[in-house]
């Protein structure tokens, strides 16, 4: 029996497992996280159907070996394992304060956490017994590539900047490929950002500095174009296999000002907002400059909010002929062998 908080970040369903399975071996969550995914059979279960969707996303709570951080987490993802995901970190902080995992205080708690990519610091503003925002510390962020020429089926010669932010990231024009980014083009803009992911991941190789297992780009962002210091910018993030990100995804949010850093556009100190199709935005806010492996990058900050759904208790029955569920591609886009 699994304990699962049900949660979601601007919409984004990030739930959190805190009860139910042991913690997989390892020194560090990077190396949990590798050995969760040797076996996989936790994030079939909760992910696919009938227990998941391909909308939904899992966070394990492990205990972090580090003096640091009060606890670890491992993000499960429809198709992989990040490193990092904003909206996700967001879910797990506010789960752990308001289900008492983690001692609230107000108005304003901060403690660090455990991601598979390095070190998260954590600022919740709490105020009766609730947490109304979390700003994470992201990872350092940089740019790969700029402007680099792509050549996409069906669309021909595309231009993307390449960007890491605790995943990496193709980012593409909105008005270049012919949307406006209204919910409207949902399925369009899956259609033609998982065109995108694919051509990149052949074209256009990319590998952190620090840790090379993290490689490939594996999430596309359609974003418009910038419209300055303190504004909101829309951006549509396509997830693999092939559906929208609901909130405005503090990674992406992360690559982009990374990218916009490396052109010159934004400093330290300056901030940004990113808004979904849903409209619910996620702020950016550039901390400091720093170095990733020799390359140089910034640290960024996502402010956002998350709200819990539920509580729930996941069984299977020995009986279930689906013990880690199923796909089918009428509601899993694309080649289900990937999963």
């Amino acid at each position: 029996m699994l304990t699962v908080v049900g949660c979601h970040a601007g919409g984004e369903v990030g739930n959190v497992v805190v009860g139910g399975v042991t913690p997989p071996p390892g020194k560090t969550v990077y190396e949990r996280m590798e050995a969760l995914r040797a076996d996989d059979s936790l994030r079939r279960l909760l992910l696919r159907e009938p227990r998941g969707s391909v909308a939904v996303h899992a966070n394990l709570i492990v205990p972090s070996l580090r003096d640091d951080c009060a606890a670890g987490y491992i993000i499960m993802e429809p198709t992989e394992y990040p490193a990092m995901s904003g909206s996700n970190t967001i879910c797990v902080a506010t789960v752990l304060l308001e289900t008492g995992m983690i001692a609230m205080r107000e108005p304003e708690t901060t403690f660090s956490l455990e991601a598979p990519g390095g070190v998260v610091e954590i600022t919740a503003r709490c105020e009766g017994g609730k947490c109304e925002s979390v700003e994470l510390l992201n990872v350092p962020s940089f740019a790969g590539r700029l402007d680099a020429p792509l050549e996409v089926d069906g669309l021909g010669t595309v231009t993307v900047d390449v960007a890491y932010g605790g995943m990496w990231y193709a980012i593409a024009d909105s008005r270049a490929l012919g949307f406006s980014l209204e919910p409207s083009e949902a399925r369009d803009l899956c259609t033609v950002g998982e065109a995108i992911r694919a051509a990149a991941r052949g074209q256009l190789p990319c590998r952190h500095p620090v840790n090379p297992d993290i490689a490939g780009v594996s999430i596309v962002q359609i974003a418009e174009p910038w419209r300055g210091v303190g504004a909101v910018s829309k951006n549509a993030v396509v997830v693999a296999p092939g559906r929208l990100d609901r909130s405005a995804t503090g990674t992406g949010l992360s690559a982009r000002m990374a990218v916009l850093h490396a052109r010159g556009l934004i400093g330290v100190g300056d901030v940004m907002m990113h808004a979904s199709l849903l409209g619910s935005t996620f702020e950016g806010r550039v901390v400091s400059e720093t170095t990733a492996g020799g390359q140089p990058a910034i640290v960024p900050a996502i402010r956002g909010s998350a709200w819990i759904t539920g509580i729930s208790q996941v069984v299977v029955d020995p009986t279930d002929p689906f013990p880690e569920g199923y796909l089918l591609t009428d509601t899993w886009p694309g080649d289900d062998r990937q999963s």
